[in-house]
């Protein structure tokens, strides 16, 4: 009997450290280390840095074709190595692989913590905002070479210069959007 009684309390020890683990928001260093493994995981395993912003091109290029289109033409797609993903297609690229478990881990983590809500817009101003704001943000990462995985966190950990000037100007730009959103929309 007491041997059960302390089963069913280590039992609710471990159940609510896992909902602990879950729920409750990691430490910065906690996600530092952890970015840091998995970025030397996806090095090891895709024999490249860690981006995300290229494989939205390529999920946009699928669609794209798929309605009809055709990317013969397009400067970024005459490449070999981008034909080559396209042609591939998505099952066999590794970062859209990644870049949907990113999605569904996401949405899982949400879930577990019990955070997940669909919200209503407040306002088509907003809704316009983020329309705007979204089609920047990917024209930058385009423009860069990567958003702020491929170029900052990638550029800086295979010590590159371009990841420390990346830095500099998201730092520009969070404090000007910051702003921005504060004086328009908060």
């Amino acid at each position: 009997m007491e041997k059960d009684k302390r089963d069913e309390n280590m039992n609710i020890e471990k159940k609510h450290l896992i909902i602990n683990w879950l729920k409750k928001p990691w430490s910065y260093v906690t996600g530092a280390v952890l970015l840091s493994i998995l970025q030397i995981i996806t090095l090891y395993v895709t024999k490249e840095p860690w981006g995300v912003s290229k494989t939205f091109a390529n999920w946009g290029a699928w669609i794209y074709e798929a309605l009809g289109g055709n990317l013969d033409k397009w400067y970024y797609f005459e490449n070999q190595e981008a034909r080559e993903i396209i042609n591939n297609g998505f099952i066999k690229d590794p970062g859209s692989i990644r870049n949907l478990g990113i999605i569904l881990g996401s949405l899982l983590s949400a879930l577990l913590a019990s955070q997940f809500k669909i919200r209503k817009a407040k306002s088509k101003k907003q809704i316009i905002a983020a329309m705007i704001g979204g089609l920047l943000m990917g024209y930058g990462a385009r423009i860069t070479f990567g958003c702020n995985i491929g170029a900052l966190y990638s550029g800086i950990s295979s010590l590159s210069v371009s990841g420390w000037v990346y830095i500099i100007f998201v730092f520009i730009g969070a404090v000007v959007g910051g702003k921005l959103l504060l004086k328009f929309f908060i």
